[in-house]
């Protein structure tokens, strides 16, 4: 079973968080409810998100101040912000937006689809990222299992059908994440999200390189560690 991935909804008005519901429902994911910047970093503190949808004009913390305290905790730095406003005070306010975090800045009322097509961008990207986690994990807990008592031809056979299904499986997901960076730079999508494609792509760039070094006669795993 895939895991969905969860999508933070911070508004502290509730019939824009039922919109927003609404909106985002298409996408058969995780939508989790935040009417404060306060409930949001609670909410933070223990869940993954793929993406965060900030309301910029709240009551207390606002969502500008809210993003600085993401972006500073090391856990969420790298979670994608889209602001969302009801008022737009010219590009100053835009700028102030961007250098507080946030990978796009959407004026209130927005174009449902267009809003719909951006988040699932960031859920795609987080998913294919989670699924480079997972391969390289395998990889890890099966080189920590080496050596526990096979004799030498039954380990060099096991190795080398773990190494193929774990090549399968990183050429699937580097065919996928090339697809959707081809989409991405086809589309002319936010260069935010394209940056973000690219760096998944050198993920898996890295990845396939430790697993090029596990082939026999290429070199020890010791390389391994050091691409993770």
């Amino acid at each position: 079973m895939v895991q969905k991935a969860k999508i933070l909804l911070v508004d502290d008005r509730p019939e824009n968080l039922l919109a927003l519901e609404a909106i985002l429902s298409a996408l058969d994911q995780t939508l989790v409810r935040a009417s404060s910047g306060e409930e949001a970093l609670k909410a933070l503190l223990t869940d993954d998100f793929a993406v965060i949808l900030l309301d910029v004009q709240m009551p207390g913390m606002d969502g500008f101040e809210t993003a600085a305290h993401i972006k500073r905790r090391e856990r969420t730095r790298d979670i994608p912000i889209i602001f969302l406003t009801a008022i737009n005070h010219g590009p100053h306010h835009t700028f102030r937006g961007y250098a507080a975090g946030a990978v796009d800045y959407i004026s209130k009322p927005f174009d449902p689809w267009v809003l719909r097509a951006k988040v699932s961008v960031f859920v795609e990207l987080y998913m294919k990222n989670c699924q480079l986690r997972e391969q390289a994990s395998l990889l890890r807990l099966q080189l920590e299992g080496n050596g526990n008592g096979k004799d030498a031809d039954g380990e060099a056979k096991e190795s080398a059908g773990l190494l193929a299904e774990l090549s399968a499986r990183l050429a699937a997901v580097e065919e996928q994440a090339e697809a959707l960076t081809k989409q991405l730079n086809d589309d002319s999508t936010d260069a935010a999200a394209v940056a973000t494609a690219a760096h998944l792509e050198r993920k898996l760039t890295g990845l396939r390189r430790a697993l090029d070094a596990l082939e026999p006669g290429t070199g020890s795993t010791s390389s391994v560690s050091s691409q993770n």
